[in-house]
């Protein structure tokens, strides 16, 4: 998933963005001459790490903002250590991410850490039902799972502190993650098996249960935290003052040994914790230097998307998401997984093979093609939970409006779906209907650019496998032009 603030958006927003830098840069304050600053080819530098490095943060903040503290926002979920269920899928009205999934309702839960710990209860869920709880901070690290592969299906409290917790494992707790940022959040996914099926999710939803430490443990709460004025964001701020949203996020993130290289660099133009300047203090030259490395930065991050992991038979598959270890100062590539879909899971809890192209590489486009995607008989995706294949809308990574309300196909729907002759089964990807006969084959498209996801929850480790990504020995069929 990745938020709607389209940073990487063509030309278009390539030159919109550094318009608005330039004009920023316009109206700030006249420098002081008396500083040393760094040159102006160091600086442009420097704002091209910082904003590969930092890219992920703000997008994190921005979600954090539209879903937990702008009541306004249109997104809005609930407020801080509250959980919030969706009884429904995501549809072409939600845009606060992109790539968003469909396949399963979602609760979700954002922390605010700071005073005490969180404790997340799960009841016992039939062993045929997949469900995951993935714990992110605001690095973008996916730093723990609650869930059938991580934990099983059994009962279980789960306790989530913040960075600066120490202690024992409290009584009654299963297991003890920590978070890499005081706020953090858990993304909850339970399986939806059909449409008839969704009172069932509902049930097991309302038994998540999330309380403070103190209130689990029965004993009076700690004074609360001193409050934050959270500055507001939306896609034009964000464009136009990202290095001020970096400054404010950074204070909120502890620093890392893997941080203390970039973080030193940027404090030299005045950003983040430890900076001995203004940014806004900076000289005119300087201040065109950081547009024109931001400018850089994007073109850089977008070439990494095009080229994550591997390409099989037109897929993209890669494993971009995990914890610190996991990027291991590889910002670059932290940059380009948030960009293609920000809080992707680890590999091993869900691999992502994502296309924009057919078999021979020409760019899908529902305008111009009709096209299929057929799977052998026996060569379905290996999978321990189950699979599905999402349609986007090619330019702006969102679910898209179509007659028949159906944004993928799964494994589950594979019940219902025309199997061909040869005991193939085949999906239809269009725009317009193949007919009544192949409607439950039927993967509806836009009328345009086609972006595709395909999502392996769960994937098998033994042969045939999608693991490791790209280099699997189970590869996703080619799409083919079927007109």
């Amino acid at each position: 998933m990745m938020l709607r603030t389209h940073i990487l958006e063509e030309d278009t927003g390539l030159r919109l963005l550094f318009a608005l830098t330039l004009l920023l840069a316009g109206l700030l304050s006249n420098p002081i001459s008396a500083q040393s600053w760094p040159t102006s080819e160091e600086t442009q530098k420097i704002a091209e790490e910082g904003f590969i490095y930092g890219l992920p943060l703000v997008m994190d903040y921005a979600v954090m903002y539209e879903f937990t503290i702008d009541k306004d926002s249109g997104q809005y979920k609930a407020p801080f250590n509250t959980l919030s269920n969706s009884a429904n899928v995501f549809t072409y009205k939600d845009t606060a991410v992109v790539t968003p999934n469909s396949d399963t309702p979602y609760s979700m839960l954002w922390m605010d850490l700071r005073t005490e710990p969180m404790v997340i209860s799960v009841p016992a869920i039939d062993k045929k039902r997949y469900y995951s709880i993935q714990l992110v901070d605001g690095n973008t690290f996916n730093y723990g799972y609650i869930g059938s592969r991580a934990t099983g299906n059994g009962a279980g409290n789960y306790m989530i502190a913040g960075p600066g917790w120490q202690g024992e494992k409290p009584p009654g707790i299963n297991q003890v993650f920590v978070a890499g940022s005081d706020f953090s959040q858990a993304i909850f996914r339970t399986q939806l098996f059909n449409p008839e099926d969704i009172q069932n999710v509902r049930d097991i939803q309302a038994q998540y249960k999330a309380q403070p430490l103190s209130s689990f443990l029965g004993k009076p709460a700690p004074p609360a935290a001193e409050k934050i004025d959270f500055p507001k964001i939306d896609k034009q701020s964000m464009q136009s003052d990202f290095f001020t949203y970096l400054d404010f996020v950074l204070k909120l993130i502890p620093a890392n040994p893997d941080d203390k290289e970039i973080l030193e660099k940027l404090a030299r133009i005045g950003v983040g914790p430890g900076k001995k300047v203004s940014i806004t203090d900076l000289p005119e030259e300087q201040r065109k230097a950081i547009a024109q490395g931001m400018s850089q930065a994007q073109q850089k991050i977008a070439r990494a998307v095009d080229s994550l992991g591997s390409k099989v038979n037109g897929w993209n598959i890669a494993a971009a998401f995990g914890d610190r270890a996991f990027y291991n100062g590889n910002w670059l590539l932290r940059a380009a997984a948030a960009s293609a879909g920000i809080y992707g899971n680890d590999a091993e809890e869900a691999t992502y093979p994502m296309t924009r192209s057919d078999g021979k590489g020409t760019p899908l486009d529902g305008s111009k093609h009709k096209y299929t995607l057929t799977f052998a008989k026996g060569e379905l995706p290996p999978v321990n939970a189950f699979w599905s294949v999402t349609m986007y809308d090619g330019k702006t990574q969102l679910l898209i409006k179509n007659p028949i309300n159906r944004y993928l196909i799964n494994s589950p729907m594979l019940p219902d779906m025309k199997k061909n002759d040869d005991g193939s089964v085949t999906i239809y990807i269009q725009k317009d209907s193949p007919g009544a006969d192949l409607k439950s084959n039927w993967l509806p498209a836009p009328d345009g650019p086609i972006y595709l996801a395909m999502r392996l929850y769960w994937p098998k480790t033994d042969p045939p496998s999608v693991l490791p990504p790209g280099d699997g020995t189970w590869k996703p069929p080619a799409i083919e032009v079927a007109d």
